[in-house]
């Protein structure tokens, strides 16, 4: 299937079009209907909730704030960049995976999507990774999955900057937090079925029932089918389901029980060859084309998730909660990459060499490729099946009382978390006796790797075998690794918001934590002798203790106002994630340090219709982990620098009562400070120096605005712009810096009601069918993004 690319616009274009609304990352706006249940997450007075930043939005007041027992203020007074996302902004877009959710907030890239934890999600926020930084209800979530449905969520919160103080153990960029639905005081119920081009089919239900005055109960269930636009195998299937009971729904003592169990069954997506130094995707391929094998390949998770939740408010001035959650995520994978030999038109591969691969062993000879060919290679017929198991609890007392003139709203908590991670990995292209089957996989067409395009016979050399993307040769999984890691971790944290009359406020937290973890990785025989005979790695571990901080000063020189100045911390301990690999290079290196600083101003404006804001910040890692340049000292070097500037710009809310926007826009300008240990030998050349961090790109923005007219029809329009980013850091061999190129994404939206209880809405993806390719891994491949899509979903509410 051919698509057309549309025209990219440079990227000062889009700051043009960013300004319609002063940009930032802002919270999304919509009715959030279920922001409240009567009760606060933390204790407030009436008073309080009143001084909440209020946005107007569809005639219904939208109040934005984090849900979580840290965020003693509401998003207005916070000094700091947050952007929320509502269910009702995500299911108004129809953003159906967190990768989809992501994509509209500006400052966010994804990587190539694998990790020696297995295949999943891979996102940078703000220059540095964040893989370890996403949350559920504020518990780290740190399974390397790809987590697809929002039918359980309630909103989704990115929060800029340092995540130590949080969460703990974490990155400078920020930290992502999903909201998961709980039971609300009164009955609501509603149900959604979606069909659409590329074999949509989606059924939803969220039903709240007040069965009486003490107990509420919520049941969340999702059916869900389509194949990926623009692609010729790739599918996703899941489903799932979230009941959840609260007991005492209305009392000042309440307890929450929830489930979540989801089971997917997808094709994992690693696209198409991507070789930029040959220009980008290859000549003669096809954005639609699948180059693993499309009846092997599969990423199969199992998410289950059981969560309590126990709040008791003393009074309106003092509350205590406590939450303990376990978890536990498997995740079956086999994937076979698009590596390999590609032979061109031109007689060479994409870099310029010959087409021939050389056989040594028992048999031996060359190979030569013809033109228009794929020779595969690499990791075909890689298993992975991982485990992650969580069990973790905190409790948090939460008060607001007075010390002379200073008013404090104070969270004093404390948490305890144990992780275990569970990896076999091998082979399942294999012999019984995990020999392989084959002298070299089949050759395969690059034009149609669907068919067995039968090429030319070889002329010398090892004879051509010819193929297509479907596997013929025996199936049986031969295990040749095992990895296993524990990580504990206990924690103290304060937060405290001052309040010096009625303009002045001082914010900050300060969290200690003591994070201890262990890793060991086994080999496992694949030889038939001494087939899957275990022989038992070393086991490493890591004990760390880690203090992070965050403080602000906040002025408000009238109430609609706050203007900020902030600074925080983080620390990355060589044991920062369960899944990580901790070996005698890294273990015992000292925690990672990086430090963020930011200054800004948050607004309301046409009568607390339209929030306004603005941010100016620096990421900088003073400290992180390079290659030892001295072979008598193993360990890696804390000299590596390196830091980010930047600027957030955003507006939410309404224009008008029927004019509605959501504007946001990032500036970034990362760049590499060190990348070399100091005990390399004199005269090194650090070649990375003040060369530009990684997918950091230094514009991308995000536009969704919606019209509503007086006859029930709403109609709406969104963009989405990434400017381009360096995606390889240059070295001796390889000197020259690679860029992805900058893209747009237009989507259209209409919605009408039928009747005060249906309604219609319709959501066209990629209007322009644009090419554009995303997760791009220098000289190997590149995801399409998806093609035009059309959806059409009826919503019935009871």
């Amino acid at each position: 299937m051919n698509r057309t690319s549309a025209t990219l616009a440079s990227a000062p274009a889009f700051v043009a079009l960013a300004c319609v609304g002063f940009l930032v990352s802002a919270p999304a706006q919509a009715e959030d209907k279920h922001a409240n249940d009567g009760t606060t997450t933390s204790a407030a007075s009436d008073g309080d909730l009143q001084d909440r930043d209020t946005i107007i939005v569809n005639g219904q007041p939208y109040s934005p704030h984090q849900q979580s027992p840290k965020a003693t203020r509401p998003v207005r007074d916070t000094p700091q960049t947050i952007t929320i996302l509502t269910n009702e902004v995500i299911e108004q877009q129809n953003l159906l995976t967190l990768r989809d959710m992501l994509s509209t907030v500006p400052g966010i890239t994804f990587g190539a999507g694998e990790g020696g934890g297995g295949y999943g999600d891979s996102i940078n926020l703000r220059g540095y990774s964040a893989n370890t930084d996403i949350t559920v209800d504020g518990i780290r979530d740190s399974a390397q999955y790809t987590r697809t449905d929002p039918f359980n969520l309630e909103q989704l919160e990115v929060v800029n900057g340092p995540n130590s103080v949080q969460n703990g153990a974490g990155s400078v960029g920020g930290s992502i937090n999903m909201v998961t639905k709980k039971p609300q005081a009164n009955t609501r119920i509603l149900a959604s079925g979606g069909i659409g081009t590329d074999n949509y089919y989606r059924g939803t239900v969220d039903a709240n029932v007040r069965v009486n005055e003490l107990i509420a109960f919520r049941l969340n269930a999702m059916k869900h089918d389509n194949d990926v636009p623009g692609r010729d195998v790739e599918t996703m299937k899941r489903w799932g389901v979230a009941p959840a009971v609260t007991i005492g729904i209305d009392s000042p003592t309440k307890l929450t029980l929830q489930y979540l169990h989801q089971e997917d069954d997808n094709t994992p997506q690693y696209g198409v060859p991507y070789y930029q130094v040959a220009g980008g995707a290859l000549p003669g391929v096809s954005r639609a084309s699948y180059f693993g094998f499309r009846n092997v390949d599969t990423q199969q998770s199992n998410v289950d998730q059981a969560t309590a939740t126990f709040e008791h408010h003393f009074n309106d001035r003092v509350t205590i909660r406590n939450v303990t959650r376990w978890q536990d995520v498997t995740q079956h994978s086999i994937v076979d990459p698009p590596q390999g030999t590609w032979c061109l038109a031109n007689g060479l591969t994409p870099t310029g060499t010959p087409c021939t691969v050389a056989f040594t062993g028992a048999t031996t000879g060359t190979l030569t490729v013809p033109a228009g060919y794929y020779y595969a290679s690499g990791p075909r017929g890689n298993t992975r099946n991982t485990r992650n198991q969580l069990a973790y609890d905190q409790v948090d007392l939460m008060a607001r009382f007075n010390t002379g003139f200073i008013e404090h709203s104070v969270t004093l908590g404390a948490a305890a978390s144990w992780e275990k991670f569970y990896l076999s990995t091998g082979n399942v292209l294999r012999n019984a006796n995990g020999t392989n089957p084959l002298l070299y996989y089949p050759l395969i067409s690059i034009a149609n790797p669907n068919a067995v395009v039968t090429g030319p016979a070889a002329a010398s050399g090892i004879a051509r075998v010819y193929g297509s993307n479907v596997y013929t040769g025996p199936i049986n999984y031969i295990e040749s690794a095992r990895q296993t890691g524990e990580l504990t971790n206990y924690a103290v944290y304060l937060f405290d918001t001052m309040k010096l009359g009625e303009h002045f406020e001082i914010n900050g937290g300060l969290r200690w934590e003591s994070n201890d973890g262990s890793y060991r990785a086994d080999t496992v025989s694949t030889t038939t002798a001494t087939l899957g005979q275990v022989t038992p790695g070393t086991v490493f571990y890591n004990k760390d203790k880690l203090f992070s901080y965050r403080a602000g000063l906040v002025y408000k020189p009238i109430k609609a106002i706050s203007l900020y100045v902030a600074y925080g911390n983080s620390k990355t301990p060589s044991k920062t994630s369960v899944n990580g690999s901790c070996t005698a290079a890294t273990c015992n290196v000292d925690p990672e340090t990086a430090r963020n600083y930011e200054v800004g101003g948050k607004a309301e404006v046409f009568g607390g219709r339209l929030l306004l804001t603005a941010a100016l910040f620096r990421n900088e890692r003073t400290n992180y982990k390079v290659a030892t340049g001295d072979p008598l000292v193993p360990e890696q070097q804390l000299d590596g620098k390196s830091r980010v500037n930047g600027v957030a710009l955003g507006a939410v809310g309404q224009i008008t009562k029927a004019w509605s926007i959501t504007a946001n826009y990032t500036y970034l300008d990362g760049k590499v400070l060190r990348s070399i240990a100091q005990n390399s030998p004199a005269g090194t050349i650090d070649y990375g120096k003040d060369a530009e961090l990684q997918n950091t790109p230094n514009h991308s923005g995000s536009l969704f605005s919606t019209y509503r007219l007086p006859f029930g029809l709403t109609l709406g329009y969104g963009v989405t712009y990434q400017g381009k980013a360096a995606f390889n850091l240059p070295t001796a061999t390889a000197p020259q810096v690679l860029y992805s190129p900058d893209y747009w994404v237009h989507n259209a939206f209409l919605s009408y009601e039928i009747t005060r209880a249906l309604s219609a809405q319709v959501n066209v993806k990629n209007v322009t069918d644009s090419l554009y390719y995303t997760r791009i891994r220098n000289n190997g491949w590149a995801t399409p993004g998806d093609g035009r899509a059309a959806v059409l979903t009826l919503n019935y509410r009871f």
